[in-house]
This record gives C-alpha cells, sequence and structure tokens, in this order.
C-alpha cells in the first residue's frame, strides 16, 4: 500500500509522508524554508516563526503543522518574504549582535539569514539591552547579548544530554536564558562534549579556546548562502539525535 502524501508548495507537488511535517517533507523535496528555532531531531518547537507558510491559505509554522492530502502551502511570496524579514530585524535590534567581532560570524544561522534576505541594516531602531556574560565555566560563554531566545539548547540539553542545564526564566522583554545552579555556568554539570553546545544557531553559546579554528571567510556560510544545503538535495543540517524525543 502506497502511503505516500501528495501536496502542493508554491504550486509544486510534492511527496512526504505520514507524520511528517510541511517542513520535514519541504526539506526533502529539496525546498527551503527559513528556520531557526527548527533543529532536526528534536521535536519543534515553532516560536521563531520564521518559518510561518500559509496551508490552505492560513498562516502557521512549517515546523509543526503536519502534511496533508492535497494541501496546498504558500511558501515564498512577497507577503511571507516581508514578514520574514521583520522578524528578523527585530532580532537584530532586541539583542546586541555585533556581527564583526562575533566568533560565530559566518557559522551564525541569523547573520545568514539576513544575508539570504537582503537586509543591509534593521529599520527599527536598536533597544540596547543590558544583558549579562557569564563567563565562569572553564570552556564555555554564554553571551546572552545574543540569545535569541530560540530554545534549542534548552531541548538538547534536557533531551538528549539528559541534564536540563538551561532554562528560560521571567517573561515578556525580559525573559532570558538561566542555568540549573544557584550562581553561574560553572556550577552546573555542562561539559563541553554536550550536544547542547553544538545547536546554537548564533554566538550565544561558545566553547572556549577555538572561536577562530577556521578562519574567517572560510567558514560554512561564507562559501554558500543558507539553505543552499537543501535546494541542491543534499543531506540536511546534522540531527541532534538519532531519533525524535519528546518536548
Amino acid at each position: 500500500m502506497n502511503d505516500d502524501i501528495i501536496f502542493f508548495i508554491d504550486g509544486e507537488q510534492v511527496t512526504g509522508q505520514p507524520g511528517q511535517t510541511i517542513i520535514e517533507a519541504a526539506d526533502e523535496a529539496g525546498v527551503y524554508i527559513p528556520r531557526l528555532c527548527h533543529y532536526p531531531g528534536i521535536k519543534a518547537w515553532g516560536s521563531c516563526r520564521v518559518c510561518t507558510v500559509t496551508a490552505n491559505g492560513r498562516p502557521c509554522s512549517a515546523c509543526t503543522q503536519p502534511i496533508t492530502t492535497g494541501l496546498v502551502v504558500e511558501n515564498d511570496s512577497e507577503t511571507l518574504r516581508e514578514y520574514r524579514k521583520s522578524i528578523i530585524e527585530m532580532l537584530f535590534v532586541e539583542g546586541n549582535h555585533f556581527c564583526m567581532f562575533c566568533e560565530k560570524s559566518g557559522d551564525c544561522e541569523l547573520q545568514a539569514l539576513a544575508y539570504r534576505m537582503g537586509i543591509t541594516a534593521p529599520r527599527y531602531p536598536y533597544l540596547w539591552p543590558e544583558r549579562e556574560v557569564d563567563a565562569s565555566h572553564p570552556d564555555v560563554i554564554i553571551d546572552r547579548n545574543r540569545c535569541i531566545l530560540c530554545a534549542r539548547c534548552v531541548r538538547v540539553s534536557r533531551d538528549v544530554d539528559g541534564k536540563a542545564v538551561f532554562q528560560f526564566v521571567e517573561r515578556g522583554p525580559e525573559k532570558r536564558l538561566a542555568v540549573n545552579a544557584e550562581a553561574r555556568l560553572k556550577d552546573t554539570d555542562l561539559d563541553v562534549t554536550d550536544e547542547a553546545l553544538d545547536v546554537c544557531p548564533v554566538g550565544a553559546l561558545l566553547k572556549k579556546r577555538v572561536g577562530y579554528t577556521v578562519p574567517v571567510g572560510e567558514r560554512m556560510y561564507d562559501q554558500e548562502p543558507i539553505g543552499s544545503d537543501i535546494e541542491s538535495n543534499t543531506d540536511a543540517a546534522p540531527a541532534a539525535a538519532a531519533t525524535e524525543v519528546e518536548a
């Protein structure tokens, strides 16, 4: 029995499998949908809204919406492109991002999305929030200036590493990344080999002494735009775990 699910993205027929979300089926079909909080191998979060598409005319996050037979998805429209640009611009102005001085430059997904979308400067005023940097750990730094609250590290530390080192505290504009210790990062059981440290899309979690091992100009998104691996039908980003885990 053929379980294939036939649906459409921007007028093109796409074949998916039962249980897949729009973004999963699109990745396999070589159709790139921008994303930040989504990461293969961990259950979708759906918070960044960068992957917003319309499904049968209704906006939804592509990382959480299951595919169904005959579903009509719009991904590449002027309205959606403008919507995504606004989200990326707001993420830049709500934090303190200094790309030219950041160790993650060239590997940063936020920066790479801005380049892909043609953003040269945000249209919104910078907020310049005061945010803490925690360099107390011998091998890892938390720079909250760069954190975009995507929850990748929260989910992977809890569900893959089995430690729950990270969590969010406060709400609204005061929301921030915290650690499961009364004091600082050095008081947690975080290890430099934890997978949670490898999934941050920006420069909020950095391993010490390796920031410039790969020279600027030779990094992932210095070579080709973000999403090129998907559009060329090569393997997508490495999964954080072999099987999906529950959030």
